[in-house]
């Protein structure tokens, strides 16, 4: 069993930044990919970023590409989201979530990921 608890949205004003964080618990091989995802009013929930944990290779979606950097931080168990350059459009709920590996995992596909945080708001401004 995974546990995963976000932290870090809150407002901001476009061009600002935020850092999300996910702490992770349970078993380190359930957690393989982390990746955070996020969810609009009324939009399909889409992916962010991963992070494949066993030796860091990252994905991003293609709005986020320079924007937006997951990284993690194994002596805390923690899996963090840097953004950057915050749009109107990055508003959203972001989820962190987390799944063991899998053979022929494509990068956030989130049929693979079995362990879901709560998620925590974020808000761009204009």
């Amino acid at each position: 069993q995974v546990q995963l608890v976000e932290s870090g949205g809150g407002s901001v004003q476009a061009a600002g930044s935020l850092r999300l964080y996910c702490a992770a618990s349970g078993a380190t091989n359930a957690r393989r990919y982390m990746a955070w995802f996020r969810q609009a009013p009324g939009k399909e929930r889409e992916g962010v970023a991963e992070i494949d944990t066993s030796g860091g290779t990252t994905y991003y979606t293609g709005s986020v590409k320079g924007r937006f950097t997951i990284s993690q931080d194994d002596a805390k168990n923690t899996v963090s989201l840097q953004m950057h350059t915050l749009k109107p459009e990055d508003t959203a709920m972001y989820y962190c979530a987390a799944t063991k590996w899998i053979l022929y995992h494509s990068p956030l596909d989130s049929n693979d990921y079995r362990y879901w945080g709560q998620g925590t708001q974020v808000t761009v401004s204009a």
